[in-house]
């Protein structure tokens, strides 16, 4: 009998305990997050990459075949129009001076001094980027024997869904993989008017400008470009997060000196990137504006005390507007 009487008396506690659980209210915690507005930057940019390439790649060819007698450049070399770059004999020449060389060196300085050898002059003023054969190699009308460049740029792949994003004159920067420790300023030079499909994505090419070629930059590199499409500096800046919207206009909280309570404030906002907003007026440099956030919440519960051991009855609810019967 005492067995029962304990028994009872458990479970009557633990069923207070859960009827407490469940028609007492938690408490919500407010944790206040407060943002300084400060003087700062904000840049807006459309990322992508790129390769260097040559802006107008010109390649050396010899005006017939023969044989390559000396080479006076190398590569990473600039050189100017009208230099000569190399020598080279035809193919009879070639043959004459060998049959000559084996009669003597008064012979073949004989055939040397009235049959002259071909210079391969070059065009444009650029830098050698490719030097593809060596002096005593046979070549052909079609054989590049050298490779010029005008100069080095960097050709940008941009997503037709940012390519309306990108115009001519805008600032980039750029930095190679093989050094990532150095920023390299640019221009956007030209964009062009025909797609590349890559990998099923529609791509346009951007040629990017360096306003200084540096000497480490190689033709076949990777780049990471940021174009920028807006840039202030000077500007009064304040987090996302502590900006709320209604009704389109912007509002926040601001934590005034002698007030219990943060004062609303309407401010106007300009620019913004992903962590920060500019803020054109409403709000000065050092204002304090407070942010509150719940740690957590629970619904408050009904206040009709329900027993949880007795079976409930499913709720009926109206369908169209219609009453439960």
């Amino acid at each position: 009998m005492k067995l029962n009487k304990l028994l009872w008396v458990v479970v009557l506690l633990l069923a207070v305990v859960i009827v407490l659980m469940f028609v007492i209210p938690k408490k919500t915690t407010a944790v206040d997050q407060k943002y300084t507005v400060t003087k700062g930057s904000i840049k807006i940019f459309v990322s992508t990459t790129g390769t260097v390439l040559p802006q107008n790649r010109l390649e050396i060819k010899p005006p017939l075949a023969g044989r390559i007698e000396s080479i006076l450049v190398v590569e990473g070399q600039h050189v100017k129009k009208g230099q000569t770059l190399a020598y080279m004999s035809s193919s009879d020449r070639a043959a004459l001076l060998d049959a000559a060389r084996g009669q003597g060196i008064q012979k073949l300085k004989q055939w040397e001094d009235t049959y002259k050898p071909i210079p391969l002059i070059a065009p444009i003023d650029g830098e050698v980027i490719v030097r593809a054969v060596e002096p005593g190699q046979s070549v052909t009308a079609s054989d590049p024997v050298l490779v010029l460049s005008d100069r080095l740029i960097i050709q940008a792949q941009v997503d037709e869904t940012d390519i309306g994003k990108i115009q001519l004159g805008q600032k980039a920067m750029i930095v190679l993989d093989a050094y990532s420790d150095q920023t390299i300023e640019g221009l956007v030079d030209h964009v062009y008017y025909e797609s590349k499909t890559v990998n099923n994505v529609t791509m346009y090419n951007v040629d990017i400008l360096p306003n200084k070629v540096p000497d480490f930059f190689r033709s076949g590199m990777s780049a990471n470009i940021d174009v920028i499409r807006q840039f202030k500096d000077n500007i009064l800046i304040l987090p996302v997060v502590a900006i709320k919207k209604f009704n389109d206009k912007s509002f926040v909280f601001v934590n005034v000196a002698g007030q219990e309570k943060a004062e609303k404030r309407e401010v106007i906002t300009g620019i913004s990137d992903d962590d920060n907003m500019e803020i054109t007026a409403g709000l000065n440099e050092s204002d304090i504006v407070v942010v509150s956030k719940q740690n957590y919440f629970i619904e408050k519960a009904s206040t009709k005390q329900v027993n949880p051991f007795m079976p409930q009855r499913p709720q009926r609810t109206s369908v169209g507007g219609g009453r439960a019967h």
